[in-house]
């Protein structure tokens, strides 16, 4: 009788408890540890890749900036070849000008003498036929007195001198124009050589900068080929990542199944404690449910996705939300940081997980210390994504899932979700939740 009591009365407290009325439904699939480790294996592995060739993408686009500058350096060179060309040619047409303006010139001294000489030498061959220097047959005809005579032989001695003299001055004028003329000459031939080196140099900056163009395309074809096979593989890692996710996601609903099973069966046994415990008149402690835990992953993301487009300020955000960002001496003043009001990558962090009752401290390289370390083959929704140069963390982001993350980038632009960056991404997620 006793015994049936017993029975009855578990049977209504099962009816009445939560979670047992309702029996646990079949068990969901539960992937097996092989295939967990071979699914985050081959997740892992390509993330590898992700990585190598996004180093190797970041190296053909460093060697692609360093071409872009020789190109720039290279057409400046050309530039200055070609003006240095024309300064030459210019030099040059006012050389062949001089020296056709100096021949002109000794041409026309050269006839100008020609017509002395020939008056000299008339005047000259008149004194000699006439048997005195200067024709004295004709010239003393008249002469009265022995001074007039005398007065005559000065005079035409004077103009013989003064002859002469003409003759002579005509003469350096001819060695003068001669000399401009082959001192224009000789400017001439220089200036026809400076233009011909001009040329050539013209000619071998021209080239200079034809050949840099050429291996700056060369390196943009690489940098574009690699682009594309990163593309690729990070949609297989995408691809792996999903399989790992679903594995761990159907993994995860079997232990929710398990503990749902659990707990029905610890209810079961406690109402079959309890009734054996009315019909016996003892008592037996009942087992103290578990704690829920305050904590949410998606409180976490929730904050941090309400401050989509809340501008960058370099030492801004706290576990309240935005502040005012401060000064750093260098790139987060010159964007005018301190004058802000808005986040920098740890501020966020900061912000977000106060929903959840996490405090960080304000620097990246702490939040890197500040949880469990996950390989990134596992990472998952909430965890933090860092990124470090020669080893030292320099930002941090949230992690979304599906290859996304969200962040608070650098100094000029504002709180956004883009895809996850492997260049430089540190080998460890953070998992505080």
């Amino acid at each position: 009788m006793r015994r049936t009591a017993a029975i009855a009365l578990l049977v209504a407290l099962g009816a009445a408890t939560p979670g047992v009325g309702a029996a646990v439904p079949p068990p969901p699939p539960n992937p097996s540890d092989a295939e967990l480790q071979a699914g985050r294996a081959r997740s892992q592995q390509v993330a590898g890749q992700v990585g190598e060739l996004a180093n190797r993408l970041a190296e053909a686009e460093s060697r692609l900036l360093d071409l872009q500058a020789q190109v720039e350096v290279k057409m400046e060179d050309a530039n200055k070849a070609r003006v240095d060309l024309g300064r030459a040619e210019n030099a040059y047409d006012d050389a062949r000008r001089a020296a056709e303006s100096a021949a002109v010139e000794a041409g026309v001294a050269a006839q100008h003498i020609e017509q002395q000489r020939r008056r000299v030498d008339r005047f000259v061959a008149g004194s000699y036929r006439q048997g005195s220097q200067v024709g004295s047959a004709t010239a003393f005809v008249g002469s009265r007195t022995p001074q007039d005579v005398l007065d005559r032989a000065l005079f035409l001695d004077v103009i013989s001198k003064s002859e002469l003299d003409v003759q002579d001055d005509l003469e350096r004028a001819r060695v003068e124009k001669v000399n401009k003329d082959s001192l224009a000459r000789a400017a001439l031939e220089e200036a026809e050589a400076k233009r011909q080196e001009a040329d050539e140099a013209r000619r071998a900056a021209e080239a200079a900068e034809r050949a840099a163009v050429t291996a700056q395309n060369a390196q943009a074809d690489q940098a574009r080929r690699l682009e594309t096979d990163k593309s690729g593989v990070e949609a297989q890692l995408a691809e792996a990542r999903s399989h790992v996710s679903g594995l761990e996601q159907q993994r995860g609903q079997y232990q929710d199944w398990l503990a749902d099973k659990e707990r029905e069966e610890a209810a079961a046994a406690q109402a079959a404690a309890q009734a054996a415990t009315q019909s016996t008149g003892s008592h037996v402690p009942a087992r103290p449910a578990a704690p829920a835990s305050g904590r949410s992953v998606e409180v976490v993301i929730s904050r941090a996705l309400s401050q989509l487009g809340v501008q960058y300020a370099w030492g801004g955000g706290n576990s309240r939300g935005p502040t005012r960002g401060i000064r750093d001496g260098g790139v987060a003043d010159s964007y005018g940081d301190y004058a802000k009001t808005g986040f920098d990558c740890s501020g966020l962090m900061i912000y977000a997980f106060a929903g959840a009752g996490i405090s960080l401290d304000h620097y990246s390289g702490y939040q890197y210390q500040s949880g469990r370390r996950v390989p990134l083959s596992q990472m998952r929704r909430g965890d933090m994504l860092f990124w470090q140069t020669r080893g030292r963390i320099h930002h941090v982001a949230l992690y979304l899932g599906n290859g996304k993350m969200v962040e608070a980038p650098y100094s000029g632009s504002r709180v956004r979700v883009t895809s996850v960056r492997y260049g430089g991404i540190a080998p460890y997620a953070v998992r505080m939740l």
